[in-house]
């Protein structure tokens, strides 16, 4: 491992191409491995235990491909694993947070936190809330549903704009704020923001992953800073090579 070595990115499927997409507009001259487990998703309807073998299993294959670091480009996998996963490995691993402090910070009224149900119960979510939010602003609300709506419909624009609406109209018709706890859900952002007709503060957690990469591997001497022409990208996905050929489509509509 050194500087030329890949970065490993993991998510339960296609959400974590958001963060890989961020990652290379800050790190344009690194490469990556692109891991997403369609093929187990949800991850977030899992149980803890299921989601840290699988995120292990993961983390193996890529320290066995040389990457000098790991992202957990998912929110659930951070919150049920990150902390065994540390442990396990001696390269830095990266996870998620939720965008709740600049939420807060920038915005008035009540935060909703849209995520999986698992990112919601766990400790680390809760003690994040309780050492944020003094006056009791955020309400967190479980959409599961998004994820399969991304994972399964996302070609099918109708389809995810009843889905989006569908939902905000039962859990948040009035909200004003928005934190996206789950990358999946970044994809969503058009429908929510057309919903809302664009009067509304979106926020997710992906410019501060990206940041607390850049960081690490400064930190240890491994980015690579030799000028180099823009990073390669390999995908893989557990599920089929169909999901392996979307994720390439989607990494080009996110860079356009």
């Amino acid at each position: 491992m050194n500087s030329n070595s890949k970065i490993g990115i993991f998510d339960s499927g296609l959400g974590g191409l958001s963060v890989l997409n961020t990652i290379r507009s800050l790190l344009p001259n690194e490469s990556f491995i692109y891991i997403g487990d369609s093929g187990n998703a949800p991850y977030g309807t899992k149980s803890k235990e299921e989601v840290l073998r699988l995120s292990t299993a993961i983390c193996d294959e890529l320290v066995a491909s040389d990457v000098k670091a790991i992202v957990i480009a998912c929110n659930t996998a951070t919150s049920a694993a990150v902390t065994q996963l540390r442990e396990h490995y001696s390269i830095p691993i990266i996870g998620m947070e939720p965008a709740i402090k600049p939420a807060l910070k920038q915005t008035e009224g009540q935060v909703f936190v849209l995520a999986t149900e698992m990112t919601l119960k766990e400790e680390k979510f809760q003690k994040l809330v309780e050492s944020v939010d003094e006056e009791h602003r955020i309400i967190k609300i479980p959409a599961p549903e998004w994820v399969t709506c991304v994972e399964e419909h996302l070609e099918d624009q109708n389809y995810i704009k009843e889905c989006v609406s569908t939902f905000l109209e039962h859990h948040c018709p009035n909200a004003q704020n928005i934190v996206l706890g789950c990358t999946h859900y970044i994809f969503l952002k058009p429908q929510i923001e057309a919903y809302f007709k664009g009067k509304i503060e979106i926020f997710d957690g992906n410019m501060g992953t990206a940041l607390q990469l850049k960081n690490s591997l400064d930190g240890l001497g491994l980015l690579k800073n030799d000028g180099s022409a823009e990073g390669t990208v390999e995908i893989r996905n557990t599920k089929s090579e169909q999901y392996v050929a979307k994720s390439v489509q989607l990494i080009a509509q996110l860079r356009k």
